[in-house]
């Protein structure tokens, strides 16, 4: 027989117990949760390589598709018997004007009928329209420029989408913060292997740079749909019709945001970002770093573009010479994602971001100060190397800036935000340097004219660097203020 105190002392033992099953019970129930809302941070080593690998491929295959033509276009331009600086530029500004222009409404369209369903789209799109710029020597410029205009479509549902399944699939942390390094870093890789192969089919026959793009793009979106795993959808979410998904686009403010940004850029090459995200994800922080990407990247078009005008048409490289020149950019752009990723949760991001902004401007000021009768090991050498450093910290700040800004559910719309400021920035950039330079170099009859138009062009991506630093430091301090204020 049981007395009352045995009683009373068999539940009190007992008390403990059923709360500490409760609470791993509980526990488990939000592992599991964080799992399927997260599932990237569930996976093994080798696949969380093999995924993050994948996605990084949007950004080599853009950069490759920058690369293989900055080098050749005068060799392509030959072919359809164009020597006009103006015209040459818009060979390579329609391709990152379409990213650039288009980048938002990829982004949102993934996050309406599915990240991952874009990003193979895009890869195929991208495919199609390589394949069709090879074709174009059959035809005439035109159609050329038509099909670099259209292959800008593919990074422009890639890139934002391949962003926002990083920021879907891993919980905010230094996973997140690396994922995205890595994507940023596979830019210059990109733009080197763009250069090599470029210069390396230049050498038999122009258009198999895009229809060898092409076989390798059909490759990745084949691979793509198989590697990367589906998408989450967020429990919180309620389900919508296929007609209210349509509704949410707002094709109207896309409409005409679109048709502003392509007459704006077309303006100047020849010569707003519409409410398609909701105005509560933006702040005074997010605008500075608006202003402080755009005017960075700007100034990386113009140098890129102009600093192997310089070495090609004035010192006389072969684009096989140019693809070796710039070689640093591979060991400087992964030394740097990896510093970056390390620092970022223990550095604020408004620092790196000051260190991307000096980075641009020393490496402008060598450039234009760029002798061309001078050696490789000084000028152009330590100019690339300095503004790799500039890519590889403003990207990846302003990203992880952005994209801990939105909710989940808008990742596709914050990382579409950055490439389009990016890619834009890239095009509109080359479109002032543009008219600087056809307005300085007396029609650039002489070397001694293009060279001075060279020179004065690649002084506005100096003064672009100069402004990115004011506003970088005016974050900076801004920051330090806000803190100084609470305490």
């Amino acid at each position: 027989m049981t007395s009352s105190s045995d009683t009373d002392f068999t539940l009190k033992d007992e008390s403990p117990s059923s709360s500490q099953s409760r609470q791993d019970l509980e526990s488990n129930k939000q592992n599991e949760q964080d799992t399927q809302l997260y599932p990237a941070d569930a996976l093994s080593t080798p696949r969380q390589i093999l995924f993050v690998g994948t996605l990084c491929t949007a950004m080599f295959t853009n950069q490759v598709g920058l690369g293989n033509t900055l080098t050749t276009v005068g060799i392509i331009g030959e072919s359809f018997g164009i020597t006009n600086s103006g015209q040459l530029s818009w060979l390579i500004a329609g391709y990152s004007l379409t990213i650039g222009t288009f980048i938002l409404i990829g982004g949102r369209l993934g996050d309406e009928f599915g990240n991952k369903r874009l990003f193979v789209i895009g890869m195929a799109w991208y495919s199609l329209w390589s394949l069709v710029a090879g074709l174009s020597i059959y035809s005439s410029h035109v159609l050329f420029v038509f099909a670099r205009v259209f292959q800008g479509m593919g990074p422009a549902l890639t890139l934002p989408n391949g962003l926002a399944i990083l920021g879907r699939s891993y919980s905010p942390g230094p996973k997140k913060n690396m994922s995205f390094v890595w994507f940023g870093g596979a830019a210059p890789l990109g733009a080197i292997a763009g250069f090599t192969f470029g210069g390396l089919f230049a050498l038999v026959w122009w258009p198999w740079i895009y229809w060898s793009q092409a076989i390798a793009l059909a490759c990745v979106a084949a691979f793509a749909a198989w590697a990367i795993p589906p998408i989450p959808v967020d429990p919180n979410e309620k389900p919508r019709t296929k007609w209210e998904r349509v509704e949410r686009l707002d094709l109207a403010g896309g409409l005409t945001g679109v048709t502003a940004l392509v007459l704006f850029n077309f303006a100047w090459n020849q010569a707003v970002v519409f409410p398609i995200l909701p105005l509560s994800a933006f702040n005074s922080d997010i605008a500075f770093v608006f202003v402080c990407t755009a005017t960075g990247w700007a100034c990386f078009g113009i140098w890129v573009f102009y600093i192997g005008q310089i070495a090609v048409n004035i010192r006389g490289n072969t684009p096989i010479q140019m693809a070796a020149w710039f070689v640093p950019v591979i060991p400087v752009g992964l030394v740097s994602a990896l510093a970056v990723g390390k620092l970022l949760g223990k550095v604020p991001a408004s620092w790196i971001m000051v260190v991307g902004q000096v980075a641009y401007l020393t490496g402008s000021i060598i450039a234009a100060t760029f002798q061309p009768n001078s050696t490789y090991w000084t000028f152009f050498f330590f100019s690339v190397l300095i503004i790799t450093v500039g890519m590889d910290t403003s990207f990846p700040s302003a990203t992880i800036i952005f994209s801990n800004a939105v909710p989940q559910q808008y990742q596709g719309m914050g990382a579409s935000i950055v490439m389009t400021v990016v890619n834009y920035s890239i095009s509109l950039g080359l479109g002032f340097a543009g008219t600087v330079e056809t307005n300085i170099n007396h029609g650039g009859v002489t070397k001694d004219d293009k060279l001075l138009g060279y020179r004065r062009a690649l002084w506005l991506s100096v003064g672009l660097a100069g402004l990115g630093l004011v506003f970088s430091l005016i974050f900076v301090a801004k920051g330090h203020w806000k803190r100084g204020s609470k305490n």
